[in-house]
């Protein structure tokens, strides 16, 4: 992304006296210059509460509301950080995520209140911005103008945003207001954002994603913000009709749900220009393009900003693309940092080197990650080995330099000594027209190893077929012997966090025990069918017998 002496506050001082529409919300519609009063109000208000002394930090626990994006902005004016409160998160961890990143006021709404009953929250103001109490509280300063605070400059917090992490409490992640300035630009350039563009932003304004990805550039540009309080795949296109978007953001399994909707024969007719995000795969982007006529961007950024990859023209079918500008990226093995070589494909585009060509993506240049609140175990497992930036998701590279994502760190399957990466695995059976959503883990093998599961949901109206499943599977010249599933669960619906990424996680310990619709191809037998309870107890025999049942957690 480079350097840069902007702040954001100054992004958000630009938007001052412009009366263009700025800000649209359901039936609501705020200019720029409203929208950067509304921030100016509130820092003033946020600079009277915060204690003497305290850490400037502030948490929001809301969807997505007008409300969000003027605390965002009035933090930037104030100096202060925001910590997205994510509302999946319950009891003792919720109080956590408050306490841990030392915030002394919360911006919450009056449906997330419930949430908060009996927490113990020690010195910490909480607002509740649809109520009398909130609005009468911010009348003083409805006449603000937005200066920034005394000492505001590129190196000062914005955003303490957590990562979400499969193991271990997530993690606060910091971005200041020079790199969050910085990326909001970056992609301003990169996909040529214009005043006149109106960026919908309907993944959670809690998460990085929707704040540097969508709303940044946006601000950069002097763009249009539509906000969807909540993703919806069956308001989708009916949203980015009404608000005449022509830029989203997507995260997780989003692209999917938006594919599983009806057909319309007038599904084209609609405004967006592009769609920037990750894991929508390569046969679900080609399908999107299809049927709206999107273009969708698939990217690469670790959370913390540590590592960018972007796509460029002669990116080749299944590649991210190429090191962003700045970045030095090389997939080294994580246990000798030695450079893993490139990858092999045969005729059929199947990798038959990926044991040795697949390892962890390490940006060996200049990393723009500042870090993570109070956690310095964390840092030095991400900053390691010479200063490197080790982003803990695994990739491959080809010859001609171009990466491949290949899963998260702990997601990669080992089958017969051979290591295999679950997305390459789920991008092959994304190509099966009945899948709406696909999730592939490994499960422990009774011997050793693991096996490969698969978690399908079905497209409306459509049951599963074995004997079908079985000829696509053979008919994929790319899907080498070892990664077929020997496991299949079908579910109405994949199981997803609040930004839509899949909870592998919770899949991976459900295994083949989770009950419901679970279907096997023994070893010995020619199809896939029914896994019964004397097969799950058969299962469970071979697993003692190799003294390996404490790897399994039946219910």
């Amino acid at each position: 992304m480079g350097t840069t002496t902007r702040t954001f506050a100054e992004l958000v001082q630009e938007r001052w006296g412009d009366h263009r529409p700025g800000l649209a919300h359901e039936g609501q519609v705020l200019s720029h210059h409203q929208v950067a009063s509304g921030a100016a109000a509130r820092a003033a208000l946020l600079a009277d509460l915060l204690p003497r002394g305290a850490e400037p930090h502030l948490g929001v626990l809301l969807d997505n509301t007008p409300e969000f994006p003027q605390w965002l902005g009035a933090a930037a004016l104030a100096g202060a950080a925001v910590a997205g409160i994510n509302p999946t998160r319950r009891g003792a961890e919720l109080a956590r995520d408050l306490t841990h990143t030392e915030c002394r006021v919360l911006v919450t709404e009056r449906a997330k209140l419930p949430l908060l009953d009996g927490l113990a929250l020690p010195g910490i103001r909480v607002l509740v911005t649809d109520t009398d109490a909130y609005a009468d509280l911010l009348a003083p300063y409805t006449d603000a103008i937005p200066d920034s605070a005394a000492g505001i400059g590129p190196g000062t917090r914005m955003l303490l945003y957590f990562t979400s992490g499969s193991t271990g409490a997530p993690k606060a992640a910091i971005c200041t207001q020079g790199r969050l300035a910085a990326a909001g630009q970056s992609l301003v350039r990169h996909f040529g954002v214009r005043a006149d563009d109106v960026h919908y932003v309907c993944m959670p304004l809690f998460h990085g994603n929707a704040v540097i990805a969508d709303w940044a550039p946006a601000m950069a540009a002097g763009a249009g913000v539509a906000l969807a309080r909540r993703f919806s795949a069956s308001r989708f296109l009916a949203d980015v009709r009404k608000f005449r978007a022509t830029y989203f953001t997507y995260v997780g399994r989003a692209v999917q749900y938006v594919l599983a909707t009806e057909e319309r024969p007038d599904d084209r007719d609609n405004p967006l220009r592009v769609g920037f995000g990750t894991e929508a795969g390569a046969v679900d982007a080609a399908r999107f393009e299809e049927r709206f006529g999107v273009r969708l961007v698939e990217g690469y950024g670790s959370s913390e900003g540590g590592a960018a990859v972007q796509r460029t023209a002669d990116t080749p079918p299944g590649a991210i693309g190429r090191a962003a500008p700045g970045d030095d990226l090389a997939v080294l093995d994580p246990r000798t940092g030695a450079e893993c070589p490139p990858a092999v494909f045969d005729e059929g585009g199947r990798l038959v080197n990926g044991d040795a060509a697949v390892g962890e993506l390490v940006n060996r240049g200049r990393s723009p990650f500042e870090g993570y609140w109070r956690n310095d175990a964390a840092y030095a497992e991400r900053v390691r080995r010479n200063g490197w930036y080790w982003t803990g998701d695994l990739f491959y590279r080809d010859a001609a330099g171009f990466l491949y994502f290949a899963g998260r760190g702990d997601d990669k399957i080992r089958v017969d000594s051979e290591n295999l990466a679950p997305a390459m695995i789920e991008n092959i059976l994304a190509r099966w027209s009945d899948a709406a959503a696909v999730a592939v883990y490994g499960v422990p093998d009774p011997v050793a190893g693991d096996q490969v599961m698969a978690v399908l949901a079905l497209r409306a109206g459509v049951g599963f077929d074995p004997s079908a499943f079985s000829e696509f599977l053979l008919a994929q010249g790319d899907l080498g012997t070892k990664m077929a599933p020997r496991f299949v669960r079908v579910v109405p619906r994949m199981p997803v966090t609040a930004t839509n990424k899949v909870r592998r996680g919770e899949l991976r310990r459900e295994g083949f025990w989770s009950g419901g619709e679970v279907w096997w191809h023994p070893p010995s037998e020619p199809a896939y069918r029914r896994l019964t309870p004397p097969d799950r107890e058969a299962l469970a025999a071979q697993y003692r017998t190799h003294g390996r049942q404490t790897l399994l957690t039946p219910p």
